[in-house]
């Protein structure tokens, strides 16, 4: 997810409690959609699992990146776009704000992040070796610069 302004919401939230947030960016296409999609993000507690989830972090004062945990080891964590094939810079656990509970869709359905359905999307996509993934992500750019041209 492309970086986002977010007023102190942090402070906001409680742990546990939910907000919204709309998708901005492509790094977690297929499965989030840039400005399609809104995502429920609930805060983590500190010792919560939290590998093969989405998550959204603090890179810096301003700037949240909404990824999928790769790797946990100890307080540091791995994290990587979907729409992505290479890692991320690793990060403190402690810069984790919380983890992506379910999506709303332009349509206004909503999707849990633990139903089959979303687990089956994820396993689809996940299972696909790098070099696989890179060329479908190519065709989904592809297609979406040709939508959106067409929509103007």
């Amino acid at each position: 997810m492309k970086n986002c302004t977010i007023d102190r919401f942090e402070e906001a939230v409680d742990y546990g409690e939910c907000f919204n947030i709309r998708v901005d960016g492509t790094s977690m296409l297929p499965l989030l959609g840039y400005g399609r999609d809104t995502i429920i993000i609930r805060r983590t507690r500190g010792n919560e699992p939290i590998e093969g989830r989405i998550v959204m972090y603090r890179l810096e004062a301003n700037h949240y990146v909404t990824h999928r945990v790769v790797k946990v080891d100890g307080e540091t964590v791995t994290t990587m776009g979907d729409g992505r094939i290479t890692r991320d810079e690793p990060i403190h656990r402690s810069m984790i704000i919380g983890v992506v509970e379910g999506v709303i869709r332009k349509s206004g359905r909503k999707l849990s992040c633990t139903s089959r359905i979303w687990r089956f999307r994820e396993w689809l996509w996940l299972w696909q070796p790098l070099f696989i993934r890179r060329y479908a992500l190519a065709i989904i750019h592809r297609w979406m610069r040709l939508t959106k041209k067409q929509t103007k």
